[in-house]
């Protein structure tokens, strides 16, 4: 590994110490469900069900704002690791299940 890399692996193993298990876990969560809520928008406009892109639009965007007025991640922890790997897991499971979902409600 370069210089370069154990630095930045030094500097994200000592935030990972530094922080809480329960800040990770709230961040994790809170990531998770934002990515997993716009990844059924997507599903649902795809399958052209309005009032499920109406609903799901509104439950995005009502926890958008708690998104945007938490603290920024100011730690590459959460920049590098925390933010996109919780938001990957939470918009592709928001993919798996309102495509089952959907075809449940719309079953003939």
């Amino acid at each position: 590994m370069n210089r370069r890399l154990k630095v930045k692996h030094r500097k994200l193993v000592k935030e990972w110490n530094q922080a809480t298990r329960l800040e990770i876990l709230e961040a994790f969560i809170d990531n998770a469900l934002y990515g997993f809520l716009g990844a059924i928008i997507v599903v649902a406009i795809n399958m052209k069900i309005d009032l499920a892109v109406f609903a799901f639009q509104f439950i995005y965007f009502s926890f958008v704002g708690k998104i945007l007025n938490r603290p920024k991640y100011v730690t590459d922890l959460g920049k590098i690791v925390i933010f996109p790997v919780s938001t990957t897991i939470g918009s592709f499971t928001g993919y798996k299940v309102s495509q089952i979902a959907l075809d449940l409600l719309i079953q003939k």
